[in-house]
């Protein structure tokens, strides 16, 4: 066994172009298009090191915020002298001690304990989670929509659909509007689905967006003419309503996707097996990392239910390589001129841009050592704005 003698958390900076935060929020969902802008974003970077000096390292992607560097900080403490090995153990106490919040600050430091298991052993972490899944479909998966130019009416977003499909995309979905105003969201989906005609799977993201059960009842019979591959999230109930998602499928034909909002395999269970949807959310950054989405999958596996991964990066690839029952990788957030919002800190090829998707419509999942990606530490050096260590 390797005991952990060292951790660093690490915030760091980035300037992203035409992107901004919309008039009605600030929250890392709340980035839409903004022509000419060039915005501060702020990412988290940790590091685990042990005393044999192999290290583990994750770069958070769209789960960093500053409450879940916060909850980082509050729980990286708790590994240092353990066993690096021994994750269930570590993901069981580091469950329990965030047992009074939401468990974001868990993922991070779980994702790179794989990093950091693949690094001792010299393989991937596919290899040590049995994947066996090498290109996984992929859908683009747009920003929400602005009032700037960008995605700016149903127009944009059918231009887009198609430019996404001419790049190799089967599949695309869609987040409307900030203002969740049923009728623009509604004739959105008829107009996107008219443009790229039959061939290409659509999907519907408010977000929590919409106001009532009757708004989402609304939207959600436009996806049923449509022929929508599914619903996601929609009304103000913040996805955590298992009768009122139930009531929903019983009254619409498009699957319900939901539990982005529910942390961990318990919950989930619960929401799936009270009928509230069919289809189940995780994210290695939000369900307590990888130790925990394996847990949410082969949950989903005995109850004969998919899950679909959260938004993007490299153990979100991995995850995906290993299940059975999950359809597709999310390249999360896209839009027309303007990039990704993931940090640029790949040194090694690895993208998470529009344009990484392969002619057939698929990604490859990180074949190398650990993560099986190569991050610009240098880059996060030099753009740092905080640092915390922990250390035997």
């Amino acid at each position: 066994m390797t005991k952990i003698e060292r951790i660093d958390l690490r915030a760091f900076q980035f300037t992203a172009r035409n992107l901004g935060f919309s008039a009605n929020t600030n929250s890392i969902g709340g980035i839409s298009y903004e022509k000419g802008a060039q915005t501060k974003i702020t990412k988290y970077a940790v590091e685990i090191t042990t005393t044999d000096g192999c290290a583990g390292r994750y770069v958070l992607n769209w789960g960093a915020s500053p409450s879940v560097y916060g909850q980082m900080q509050m729980l990286a403490p708790m590994l240092i002298g353990r066993n690096a090995e021994q994750r269930i153990g570590i993901y069981e106490d580091l469950k329990r001690e965030a047992r009074q919040f939401d468990h974001m600050g868990h993922g991070p430091l779980d994702i790179a304990l794989w990093d950091w298991q693949g690094h001792a052993l010299n393989c991937s972490v596919s290899t040590l989670l049995g994947g066996y899944r090498k290109n996984i479909p992929a859908y683009a998966s747009t920003y929400h929509g602005d009032r700037n130019g960008g995605l700016d009416s149903k127009e944009a977003f059918g231009d887009f659909a198609l430019e996404c499909r001419e790049l190799g995309y089967t599949a695309f979905k869609i987040h409307g509007w900030h203002e969740g105003d049923p009728k623009e969201e509604a004739a959105l989906v008829t107009h996107v689905r008219k443009v790229v005609g039959d061939d290409m799977t659509l999907m519907l993201d408010p977000a929590c967006e919409l106001r009532t059960f009757a708004d989402a009842l609304y939207v959600g019979r436009a996806c049923d003419d449509a022929n929508f591959f599914w619903l996601e999230d929609p009304y103000r109930d913040s996805g955590v309503s298992a009768f009122g998602h139930r009531k929903l499928r019983e009254m619409l034909k498009t699957p319900i996707l939901q539990t982005e909002h529910i942390r961990g395999v318990e919950p989930k269970a619960d929401f799936a097996i009270a009928g509230g949807t069919d289809f189940l959310r995780s994210d290695p950054e939000y369900d307590m990392g990888i130790t925990g989405c394996m847990k949410i999958h082969h949950m989903a596996e005995s109850l004969g239910l998919d899950v679909e991964v959260h938004a993007c990066g490299p153990a979100h690839r991995h995850l995906i390589g290993m299940s059975r029952n999950s359809n597709f990788y999310e390249v999360a957030l896209v839009g027309p001129d303007c990039p990704n919002a993931v940090a640029p800190v790949y040194q090694c090829g690895y993208s998470d841009q529009l344009d990484c998707i392969n002619p057939d419509g698929t990604i490859n999942v990180p074949d190398g050592v650990g993560l099986g990606v190569e991050y610009d530490w240098a880059y996060i050096l030099k753009n740092q704005v905080d640092h915390k260590s922990y250390q035997l």
